[in-house]
């Protein structure tokens, strides 16, 4: 059984980059840890794009960010020194904690051009690691596991899955995992978490007779153990434990309200580290609660 159906709402990010966001939804904020996902792209970006399509330096707590490409080049920089560029199939893992600040900027498509396709998506951490310290790590190659067989071909961006484990730390018990599907092929879903989805960023599937579209999170129930392909698809599956109620600002996550509102004030008054190879400019804190997060 599917208990719910979230499709993709268009967001701006300004510069002209607009994403497909899901999570967070208004009926269902969670699923397991993760609290936020955005589909980027597809997005041709030509050379000589103009500056305003970067992420400029901002600021995260209490989560973990994972960046997870299929197409396209960015580069991160961040305020514990990392500049790590990221290319599909790779993993960049930061995790806030107690605070960080890290900015995205589109350089190759500056220089050459570039096809812009991937997932942002954050993960909150429990309450026992909201203040841990931040880090990063970067992953490739065997850090990051994949297989191929029966017209499936998949790779653990985190977490456990298929026998499987993803290098990144996580601090709960989750999954994230990239599938690619031939039309026709029947994907297994990793059962035993308490909460499921699947993301279909290209193509469509079936599950249980009932055909689904790309730009749609389905939220399983407990009995969903498959799903097939109507079409060559790209396919996201992901859930784990929940971590309990969240309250989020902006970038900032928390499991405590005045954390947030310690966190925005810190901000606003510049207590916050810029990255040492990004510090000339910076997002101000938005006047509006409304305001959309950025890429990640």
């Amino acid at each position: 059984m599917i208990e719910m159906m979230i499709e993709q709402r268009r967001r701006s990010l300004g510069g002209g980059l607009e994403v497909g966001r899901i999570l967070p939804f208004a009926r269902r904020r969670m699923v397991g840890p993760f609290i936020f996902f955005d589909h980027m792209g597809p997005l041709d970006l030509a050379a000589g794009v103009d500056r305003s399509v970067d992420v400029r330096p901002h600021p995260h707590i209490g989560l973990s960010t994972v960046t997870y490409l299929f197409s396209g080049e960015v580069m991160h920089r961040d305020s514990l020194g990392s500049e790590q560029a990221i290319r599909p199939q790779e993993v960049n893992w930061m995790t806030a904690g107690r605070g960080i600040t890290h900015s995205e900027r589109f350089e190759k498509a500056r220089a050459v051009g570039d096809h812009l396709h991937g997932i942002q998506a954050w993960v909150a951490l429990p309450k026992g690691d909201e203040e841990a310290a931040p880090s990063f790590s970067h992953h490739e190659g065997a850090d990051l596991p994949q297989w191929d067989a029966g017209g499936v071909r998949g790779q653990v961006i985190a977490g456990h899955a298929y026998g499987l484990t993803a290098a990144a730390r996580t601090h709960s018990p989750l999954f994230y995992v990239h599938l690619e599907l031939d039309a026709g092929a029947r994907a297994e879903i990793p059962m035993g978490h308490p909460e499921r989805a699947v993301y279909i960023a290209q193509g469509a599937i079936e599950i249980d007779g009932e055909q689904y579209a790309a730009g749609r999170m389905l939220v399983l129930g407990p009995d969903v153990s498959s799903f097939r392909a109507l079409a060559p698809t790209t396919a996201m599956v992901l859930g784990g434990e929940p971590v309990g109620e969240r309250f989020l600002f902006w970038n900032f996550v928390s499991s405590s309200k005045e954390r947030l509102a310690q966190a925005a004030e810190d901000w606003k008054e510049g207590r916050m580290k810029l990255p040492d190879a990004d510090h000339d400019e910076f997002i101000p804190l938005p006047s509006a609660d409304t305001a959309p997060p950025p890429m990640s």
